[in-house]
């Protein structure tokens, strides 16, 4: 069940907590490819499998460290639903790190602890501390600190 957040008040409630765990979304060679496109980086351990399998020492093509941080968004909406959303911002990141390789075809989930909640720009500041694992692996993938505007009707 997600939280619903319809004022600053009840964002504040969940600071400190763990908000949600996303589902599992597979990370397959289609989306890899299509992030290549998007963002000019064809790199081969990235968009050439058969090159991968023999000269990368995993065997296959991994998803782009970028990739798994721009998953984070749509994750988040597993797990909070904004109430009276007109549009949200993000607005940054803090202490990005990529500890993990996302291998294709791997399923990767983001879990998410709020850190802090706040009025800004007339908007709700949401901080949360995001790590995105991999599935079957100990060490996760990203983990970041992101922030995001949530302009929500009355706040």
């Amino acid at each position: 069940m997600p939280h619903m957040v319809r004022t600053i008040e009840d964002a504040r409630a969940l600071v400190g907590t763990e908000v949600g765990v996303s589902d599992w979304v597979l990370v397959d060679q289609a989306r890899i490819n299509l992030f290549a496109d998007a963002t000019d980086d064809h790199q081969w351990i990235h968009v050439d499998p058969d090159r991968a399998a023999r000269d990368f020492p995993i065997g296959s093509t991994i998803a782009h460290g970028y990739l798994t941080l721009a998953l984070i968004p749509a994750l988040i909406d597993n797990f909070v639903e904004f109430v009276g959303l007109e549009r949200i911002i993000n607005y940054g990141i803090n202490k990005a790190r990529f500890k993990a390789m996302v291998p294709v075809g791997s399923r990767v989930r983001l879990r998410a602890v709020l850190n802090s909640a706040r009025k800004r720009a007339g908007a709700l500041q949401l901080i949360l501390n995001c790590t995105v694992e991999v599935e079957g692996q100990a060490k996760p993938a990203c983990v970041v600190e992101t922030i995001g505007l949530y302009f929500l009707a009355g706040v």
